[in-house]
C-alpha cells in the first residue's frame, strides 16, 4: 500500500523515482523521464522542482511509470488533486479521503502531533524560525529549505507548530521557539508516524547524494562483523556520539544552517540461526 504519510507532495514520488534511476543509471535525464510522461525537458524539470503540476493527460502515465495500481492509483490521484487545490478546506477533505483509503486511525492521536512526527520539513521550519531570530516569512523560509518545499507546506508547518505551541507569538510578527513534548507513548499511529519520518530522512540522504556537492555533506558507510556483545557496545557508542553531537552543537553561537544526522545500524547477514547449528551436529 502506498504510504501517503511519507509523501509531502505527489511530486516527491516522481522526484524519488528520478533520483533512484539517476543513481542506477547516471545517464538518466529529465528528457528521458519527460518522454515517459509526455512532457518537454523543461517541463519535467519544473515538475520535479515543484514549480509546475502534471497536466491531466500525464497522470495515467505517471501512475504507470510509478507502477501504482488499484487503491494506490486512487490515492495518487487524490494527492494530485490535493496539491493543485488552493482551498485549505478542500485540501484537508482530500487528504482525509486518502487516509480513509489507507485505513489510518488517527482517533487517539493529535493530527498536529501526527503531522509534526511524520513530515520532515515541519521540524526544519521550526529550526529555521529559531535561526532567523523568530521571523517566519513564508517566502524567505521556502528559499532556505532544501530540498524544495512549497509555500503551502511551510504555511501548514507554521500552523502545526502553533497548534503544538512549539512556536509562540511575540511582538513584531516574530515567534519564540519551545521544546516538543508529546504524550502519546505506545501508540501504533505514533510509531507509524515516526517510521514515516525516518523513511523520509533516509530518502533525503539519498537525494543529497545527487543534489548536494560532496564538500557540503558527509555520507559514508561501514560494513562490520559483530557478535551480541559488540552489537550492544555499538548501540551505546551511537548513543554517546549523539550526546557528543548535541553537546557540540549547543555551543554554536551563530547558527547559519541545519544539518540532518541519520544514525543507521542494521543487519545484512546472520549465521546465528539454524544453519550453523545444523553444521555443528
Amino acid at each position: 500500500m502506498l504510504n501517503i504519510n511519507e509523501i509531502s507532495d505527489y511530486r516527491d514520488l516522481l522526484k524519488n523515482y528520478y533520483t533512484q534511476r539517476k543513481l542506477d543509471m547516471p545517464l538518466y535525464s529529465y528528457k528521458m523521464m519527460g518522454q515517459k510522461l509526455g512532457l518537454e525537458t523543461s517541463q519535467m524539470f519544473r515538475v520535479l522542482n515543484k514549480d509546475l503540476h502534471l497536466p491531466s493527460r500525464s497522470i495515467p502515465l505517471a501512475k504507470n511509470l510509478l507502477d501504482l495500481k488499484g487503491r494506490n492509483g486512487e490515492i495518487f490521484e487524490i494527492l494530485v488533486a490535493a496539491s493543485k487545490t488552493k482551498s485549505p478546506a478542500k485540501k484537508d477533505k482530500l487528504y482525509k479521503m486518502a487516509l480513509s483509503l489507507q485505513d489510518v486511525d488517527l482517533r487517539k492521536f493529535s493530527a498536529s502531533e501526527y503531522l509534526f512526527l511524520s513530515k520532515w520539513w515541519i521540524p526544519v521550519v521550526r529550526a529555521l524560525i529559531e535561526m532567523n531570530g523568530g521571523h517566519a516569512e513564508v517566502s524567505r523560509l521556502v528559499k532556505q529549505i532544501s530540498p524544495t518545499v512549497s509555500e503551502d507546506q511551510v504555511r501548514e508547518a507554521i500552523k502545526v507548530l502553533k497548534d503544538l505551541k512549539l512556536i509562540t507569538p511575540l511582538a513584531s510578527e516574530r515567534y519564540a521557539t519551545t521544546v516538543a513534548n508529546f504524550t502519546s507513548e505506545g501508540s501504533a499511529v505514533k510509531t507509524a508516524a515516526i517510521r514515516s519520518y525516518q523513511n523520509q530522512l533516509l530518502a533525503l540522504a539519498q537525494n543529497a547524494l545527487v543534489a548536494v556537492e560532496p564538500a557540503k555533506r558527509n555520507i559514508s558507510s561501514l560494513l562490520v562483523g559483530v557478535d551480541d556483545e559488540c552489537f550492544d557496545d555499538l548501540n551505546e557508542m551511537a548513543l554517546e556520539f549523539r550526546r557528543q553531537v548535541q553537546k557540540r552543537t549547543a555551543e554554536v553561537k551563530n547558527v547559519n544552517r541545519a544539518m540532518q544526522f541519520v544514525f543507521a545500524l542494521y543487519p545484512v547477514a546472520d549465521i546465528s540461526g539454524g544453519d550453523s547449528a545444523k553444521k555443528e551436529v
